[in-house]
């Protein structure tokens, strides 16, 4: 399922995190969308790879947590920025992520969104 707005994006993407649903998670893409997979920065190309790079991640039963904090549209493509959280465990070891991740989404033919582009791991510009 789509998302209505390229800002919902990042709400569904947490929900499907929080529910454990890798299919609601991995629906929210196009067919040829890249996703960059946390912490390691592997790419993963097309929803069959998608779905299978984020597994050890739907295996940590996370709890995330997402915050758009800018966007960018114009011309039926959204470019949003935000800050995502993300604690789970492997095993007894409690695993803590973050970051700022960028989306690049398109205007889908039944007016939802869905991303063609995902980058948790959005470099932080540094002063200096």
């Amino acid at each position: 399922m789509s998302a209505p707005s390229p800002e919902a994006i990042h709400a569904r993407l947490a929900a499907a995190l929080n529910a454990g649903d890798r299919d609601a998670f991995v629906d929210l893409y196009e067919p040829d969308a890249t996703l960059v997979v946390p912490p390691e920065g592997l790419r993963a190309c097309g929803r069959d790879a998608i779905r299978i790079a984020v597994e050890p991640t739907f295996a940590l039963e996370p709890v995330a947590d997402m915050a758009v904090v800018g966007k960018l549209e114009g011309d039926g493509l959204a470019l949003t920025h935000g800050r995502w959280r993300l604690v789970g465990a492997a095993g007894d070891e409690r695993v803590e992520l973050s970051g700022r991740g960028t989306i690049v989404s398109r205007r889908q033919p039944d007016g939802g969104w869905r991303i063609v582009l995902d980058d948790p791991l959005t470099p932080v510009s540094g002063a200096g």
